[in-house]
């Protein structure tokens, strides 16, 4: 694993990085709302297969990138183009993205989807507000940002949003761990509470998309079957709609194998299945839907 930092309109963004740069097929991590790349550390290394370059990167306002004086998901997706860039995934490469880090990389399949192969979003309700802001909106957590007198005390309050069971422990560990900084007067958090500022991603955007697109749901998450089948609709039925059996939201905590067979299947058939021309926009007053195809995932 190496580390990486690039410039974007003047914020610092730093990355993780596994494999080789320049190989074919490489991918990009996203991760969540007050959330780091180091989410990823024990996923990211199954995901390296032949000369396939894998990069993980803290958004602005997260983990150890910067700060902005503002946040918005055209920003971040410009932040993983960037970092897609200067690490050297190669050409057409496929972003990933978790919960809030999937609304980010739809986003960038907004924005940038020529310049993508695809781009799979995990368990990302698509919806007014990502479940990271709805949760600091309702004061549920993410409130003012408090100094621990230390770090073992700062550790002691980590909580993941939301909370669930039958998490990896050594997981979880490693993840608190690098969610804490030492500050004046003691440990608080990496991220930014100004991140949550309005970050929805509504459903009608997506018809637009130029790129392929997956949709993975943890069975005992938060993105409903019928949500998910609803964005598969507007997408004209060339999304796949995959379950991760058992899982809760934060699957990569809980049922991280489960998760890596099923990105390494999805990735296997977009490296030889020829890819289908997206969806024309919904037209107003139409209620019909394009012939569906199966939805099903590996």
């Amino acid at each position: 694993m190496s580390t990486g930092e690039v410039d974007v309109a003047g914020v610092a963004i730093r990355y993780r990085a596994w494999g080789e740069p320049g190989g074919p097929g490489g991918l990009v991590l996203v991760h969540g709302g007050a959330a780091h790349s180091c989410w990823w550390d024990h996923v990211a290394p199954l995901l390296v297969q032949g000369r396939r370059r894998v990069v993980a990167l803290d958004l602005s306002g997260h983990g150890d990138s910067g700060r902005a004086e503002d946040y918005r998901l055209d920003r971040w997706a410009d932040e993983v183009l960037a970092v897609a860039r200067h690490a050297g995934v190669g050409e057409a490469p496929v972003v990933i993205g978790h919960s809030m880090g999937g609304f980010v990389a739809l986003t960038t399949a907004l924005r940038h989807g020529h310049e993508l192969t695809g781009v799979m979003a995990i368990d990302s309700p698509v919806r007014e507000r990502s479940p990271e802001e709805l949760a600091a909106r309702q004061q549920r957590a993410f409130g003012p940002m408090r100094v621990y007198p230390d770090r073992e005390t700062a550790l002691r309050h980590f909580r993941t949003v939301p909370e669930q069971e039958g998490d990896l422990p050594y997981v979880v560990e490693h993840i608190a761990g690098n969610s804490v900084c030492e500050v004046a007067g003691g440990w608080s958090w990496k991220f930014d509470r100004g991140i949550f500022g309005g970050l929805g991603l509504t459903p009608g955007e997506l018809g637009r998309v130029a790129c392929r697109v997956a949709l993975f749901r943890a069975e005992h998450g938060l993105l409903k079957a019928g949500m998910g089948e609803m964005v598969v609709d507007l997408m004209g039925r060339v999304a796949p709609l995959v379950e991760i059996p058992g899982a809760a939201h934060h699957v990569m905590i809980d049922q991280p194998l489960s998760l890596v067979t099923g990105l390494r299947t999805m990735l296997a058939d977009w490296e030889h299945s020829i890819p289908q021309a997206p969806a024309p926009a919904p037209v107003a007053g139409h209620t019909g839907s394009a012939p569906a195809e199966s939805n099903t995932g590996p």
